[in-house]
């Protein structure tokens, strides 16, 4: 039996105080930390097609040439950075600080075996670091749209690879099965009882440069052969260069492979040679340098070598120093399953990175409101905090997300946690999630489309629909939440209801200085769905915001524990009393799936 929540409860948590939009206002760009920030992550393929002339990118229009065919989840639709330029309006209409997009660089337009091809519309497939993709537009257009950005006061950040590229090199005889380096050491051909190669070379666990000209045969585990038609299509030149990469086979995702395989058949660059780490920080130093960019997203950040961040990293806050940008931000990648923040913390520490995509805060808020565990699954994140390098203030650097491309969005996993539920009560959770995503700490990352109630049937490219009328057939059968469009529509609508509530949220982050940079002080909570409650108190201005959730389908009244000398509650955001109900407690009604956000002050 379905449970019933009805539209108009679900409306009715679009209410606000006016008074919750008198706040601080957002600091200039050069000048805002990147906790100030709400970023909206996009794939520009997928968003406007401004330029329906670059559509198949120069290539032939055969689509296996091109890769362009907007018929097909795998291939190119034609959104391009005019179409993303010409959209800033909607974009920053959102209340969104940031935009970062998924890899721009040059692809190779098609790979895959005959009959299962498809095409780099994503960017992970690079064969040129120095050049925008021909489907997405120029250096020049890309240019263009971070200067209107910029004027904008919105940030850019780029979303960059360094483990990997497009899949040219191949191995004789055909087998690509890892084979580790006791089974296959760098000194034999082709297994331990082989011929002796590379006899002066001492090894991968020395990053000296002397030490690396003596591997000059990359024969050790397979022989690398490269297509005559391929020879030089990777830019730089040196990437062309065989001796560069790991060539051991594919990764079995764990182990020794999980660094030194071939990620899904991609060519895996061996980045523990000096050569590779001067040759990444020389193309990615370069965009900063000639665009003046705000922050790197690094891809697959777990499958290189610590040693390559940590000098990586420092180069590139050097670079961008140098360019006067005040505080770039770098966060990786890291994939962990789970609320666990003690993996990903691992990453600030051994690797140096400044932060990272937190998928424990996603796994977190996907439980809680999508699985319907206890808002315990929350606190215990939040109490992980502490073991990031720089503890509970470095969370505040974690981009933090409901959604994105590789696993699905988070009205799918809403649905499928809630089989027997109505459109009301999907839209209503779905609502709550991003309550969550935009109050609680971190840098929040609003996936595209979200906001247009996308509902995705899966990740990868079933996540990945477009924003223009859409003629993938598999994306326009879905029914959206909170619209009667389909993705046979363009969805730009700054009214749809999740639209407005992500930029009443947005609006109201940017001016409350607590929910940017407040620190977490974990309040009241159940043991199974119901009553969440948090404290942000920002150390700098001593604002104190008290978040209160119900993760439940039912409405609830409760009291919830404050300090003693708060007596006054102002409405920021749903429904809040006006003063304690007595010294240390304040009782909230709260609808089923709502929320409450309420500067306390003190008479």
């Amino acid at each position: 039996m379905k449970r019933a929540v009805t539209l108009l409860a679900a409306a009715s948590l679009l209410g606000v105080a006016t008074s919750a939009l008198a706040q601080e206002p957002a600091a200039a760009t050069g000048e805002r930390l990147s906790q100030d920030e709400v970023i909206y992550f996009v794939l520009p393929d997928r968003f406007a097609n401004g330029d329906p002339a670059n559509d198949t990118g120069g290539y032939p229009a055969d689509r296996l040439k091109s890769g362009y065919d907007p018929t097909h989840r795998g291939f190119y639709h034609g959104g391009d950075l005019k179409g993303l330029t010409e959209k800033l309006d909607y974009i920053q209409g959102l209340g969104i600080t940031a935009i970062w997009f998924a890899p721009i660089f040059k692809n190779k337009p098609v790979q895959g075996p005959a009959g299962d091809e498809s095409a780099g519309y994503h960017g992970y497939w690079v064969t040129d670091f120095t050049s925008v993709d021909p489907h997405l537009g120029t250096n020049a257009e890309f240019k263009a749209f971070v200067d209107a950005a910029h004027a904008r006061g919105m940030k850019v950040y780029m979303d960059i690879i360094t483990n990997h590229n497009a899949d040219v090199i191949q191995y004789a005889g055909g087998d690509y099965a890892y084979r580790s380096k006791a089974d296959y050491p760098f000194s034999t051909l082709g297994g331990p009882e082989g011929e002796r190669i590379n006899p002066d070379f001492a090894g991968d666990d020395d990053h000296s440069p002397e030490n690396w000209a003596k591997l000059t045969d990359p024969r050790f585990a397979y022989t690398p052969v490269v297509p005559e038609a391929e020879r030089d299509i990777k830019v730089p030149a040196w990437l062309n260069d065989p001796i560069y990469y790991h060539n051991r086979g594919n990764s079995e995702w764990w182990g020794e492979s999980a660094v030194y395989g071939d990620f899904a058949g991609l060519d895996d660059l061996a980045t523990e040679h000096p050569r590779v780490l001067a040759g990444m920080i020389d193309i990615f130093g370069s965009w900063i340098d000639r665009f003046g960019i705000d922050g790197f997203r690094i891809d697959t950040v777990k499958h290189v070598n610590p040693e390559f961040w940590q000098a990586f990293v420092p180069a590139m806050q050097a670079r961008a120093e140098a360019k006067g940008i005040a505080d770039f931000l770098i966060f990786g990648e890291v994939y962990v399953d789970g609320a666990r923040p003690g993996p990903l913390a691992a990453y600030t520490h051994r690797d140096a990175l400044p932060a990272v995509l937190d998928f424990t805060f996603q796994s977190a808020v996907r439980d809680v409101v999508a699985d319907n565990a206890s808002p315990e699954v929350l606190v215990q994140m939040l109490e992980g905090d502490v073991l990031y390098a720089e503890g509970e203030e470095a969370a505040l650097r974690l981009p933090t997300f409901l959604g994105n491309h590789d696993m699905g969005r988070f009205s799918m996993f809403v649905k499928a946690g809630n089989p027997d539920a109505d459109q009301s009560e999907l839209l209503a959770r779905t609502m709550l999630g991003h309550a969550m995503l935009l109050t609680l700490r971190g840098i929040p990352t609003v996936y595209y489309g979200d906001e247009q109630g996308f509902i995705s049937d899966g990740n990868d490219q079933q996540a990945r629909e477009d924003m223009f009328a859409s003629r993938v057939a598999d994306y326009n059968d879905n029914d959206l939440l909170g619209t009667q469009a389909t993705t046979a529509d363009a969805n730009y609508a700054a009214d749809h209801p999740l639209y407005r509530m992500i930029a009443r949220l947005s609006a109201l982050r940017t001016g409350t200085p607590a929910l940017r940079r407040g620190l977490t002080q974990i309040g009241t909570f159940d043991r199974e769905p119901g009553l969440l409650s948090l404290i942000r108190r920002d150390p700098e201005s001593g604002q104190t915001v008290l978040l209160v959730f119900n993760t439940s389908g039912q409405a609830i009244t409760r009291n919830v524990e404050i300090d003693m000398k708060e007596t006054t509650l102002k409405t920021l955001d749903g429904t809040c009393p006006a003063q304690p109900t007595a010294p240390g407690s304040a009782r909230f009604t709260l609808p089923p799936f709502g929320w409450a956000v309420c500067e306390l002050g003190r008479n």
